[in-house]
């Protein structure tokens, strides 16, 4: 078993993932390799005193950019929405993003 800081890549900050955040719905980007299963037991281990109810995940694929006269693709990457039950504690590094 990889160890939760394998799978659990960096929290993604957007003004949409910030939004959940009382609802305790927590965005992270994780490997591509991760499952559910993975991403819920990284969480509890990460974070202690939480308990996760359910994982969504979401592949984001590949998008065209150009910069001036170059052309590429951005990478792709897997994200992963955590809800959290509501007698868990909330994630204080996304409480002290607010």
């Amino acid at each position: 078993m990889k160890s939760y800081a394998d799978i659990i890549v960096r929290p993604l900050i957007t003004e949409k993932s910030m939004s959940s955040v009382e609802s305790k719905r927590y965005s992270f980007e994780v490997a591509k390799s991760a499952t559910k299963a993975d991403v819920a037991k990284a969480v509890e281990a990460m974070f202690k005193k939480t308990k996760v109810v359910k994982v969504n995940i979401i592949n984001m694929k590949k998008k065209p950019k150009r910069y001036g006269v170059h052309f590429g693709y951005t990478g792709e990457w897997k994200k992963a929405v955590v809800t959290l039950s509501a007698d868990s504690q909330p994630i204080a590094f996304f409480d002290s993003m607010n």
